[in-house]
């Protein structure tokens, strides 16, 4: 006998009530200019126990790279590159980052290769989107995944196998220009745009630094008046970063997250008068197969034959009554009390969206 049930989901509400506190300016923005870049190569990782790939890019490969220590192989024959596995190589470039230091990376099969676990990454050129190369990476991987295969075919993996990484496996051998010591401003980019955070900064750091130091473009960028001596900006910038700011409360916000199932409702989310009524439907299938047998002597085959309950039960539907100018807690407290499922809430806020009662953004990702 087995019983499918369909019901409402099982979802979580979470609730952002808490109180806005000062946050340093280095938190809430970053400087114009100052950031990282992405480095990609194409390589070859050797070593490996029978886990490399047959991929025909990876036979080419080898001879190009064979070719370059003089080793010619004959036209047609195709090695056995069962140790053998193309990858890609990525790393980051983290600002102001000066050539010999060394920074990690990580390295990907492209081809069929079941693993690459004990594999040595040869020496790889690392290129940024301008197809300069910036880095060379080379050294031993480190793999957290784990795969093994028996002769019947059945397998296990832990994790990736397929991907590693190499703790200090660049060095970098071009520097990238840095922006930080040109002109006499510098400028604050805020990672959440917003008027009001944008005037708070402004005024936050005329107070510290004396007035018209700092004025605002737009939601975003905030210049501020700099030496252009490298070492006094540094020590201004010390200053500046450390300066406390009031950030602005966020906009109403209501974020539904349909796979998981989670509900994040904003704290100044408002409700307009409005009454949403709700039910649930649940409907159960019950499976009882029945096993037929012939009379003695007569002629036929046992058989089964299915016996399938179908029932559908309707709940009382739910009432929720909102009052004028409702808050984050009244919504919450009218939730609770008619016991509503979380998939009850997001029908319920969605209605409520469209009829122009809810107050807030609804975003569904």
């Amino acid at each position: 006998m087995s019983i499918r049930r369909f019901s409402a989901w099982v979802l979580v509400l979470t609730l952002f009530a808490a109180p806005v506190m000062a946050d340093r300016l280095k938190d809430l923005a970053r400087i114009k200019g100052v950031r990282e870049n992405q480095l990609v190569g194409y390589g070859l990782v050797v070593g490996l126990d029978g886990t490399g790939d047959k991929a025909p890019f990876t036979n080419q490969t080898f001879r190009n790279m064979m070719s370059q220590f003089g080793v010619t192989l004959p036209e047609g024959v195709n090695p056995n590159l069962a140790n053998v596995a193309a990858v890609t190589v990525t790393a980051t470039l983290p600002p102001f980052a000066k050539a010999g230091q060394e920074i990690d990376v990580t390295v990907s099969s492209i081809g069929n290769a079941d693993s690459l676990r004990g594999g040595m990454l040869l020496m790889t050129p690392l290129k940024g989107a301008d197809a300069r190369v910036y880095a060379m990476a080379q050294g031993s991987l480190v793999v957290g995944g784990f795969g093994a295969q028996g002769k019947d075919g059945s397998r296990i993996t832990v994790n990736i196998p397929s991907v590693g990484r190499i703790a200090n496996g660049a060095t970098i051998e071009r520097e990238i220009t840095s922006p930080f010591s040109q002109g006499d401003t510098i400028t604050f980019n805020l990672l959440r745009p917003d008027f009001t955070t944008a005037r708070r900064v402004v005024e936050a750091v005329n107070g510290t630094l004396g007035p018209d130091m700092a004025y605002a473009h737009d939601a975003t960028s905030i210049s501020v008046r700099a030496p252009r001596d490298p070492s006094q900006r540094v020590s201004f910038l010390s200053i500046l970063e450390n300066i406390e700011v009031d950030p602005a409360e966020a906009s109403a916000k209501v974020v539904i997250n349909s796979r998981t199932g989670t509900i994040v409702v904003g704290q100044n989310v408002r409700v307009s008068p409005a009454a949403v009524t709700h039910g649930n439907l649940t409907v159960t299938i019950q499976e009882n197969p029945e096993v037929k047998q012939p009379n003695p002597f007569a002629e036929g085959q046992t058989a089964v034959e299915p016996d399938s309950q179908i029932a559908v039960t309707q709940e009382p539907a739910r009432m929720f009554k909102f009052g004028p100018a409702v808050t984050l807690n009244e919504i919450v407290q009218a939730v609770n009390q008619v016991g509503a499922a979380p998939g009850d809430v997001m029908a319920v806020l969605e209605a409520l969206k469209q009829a122009g009662a809810l107050r807030a953004e609804l975003i569904v990702i």
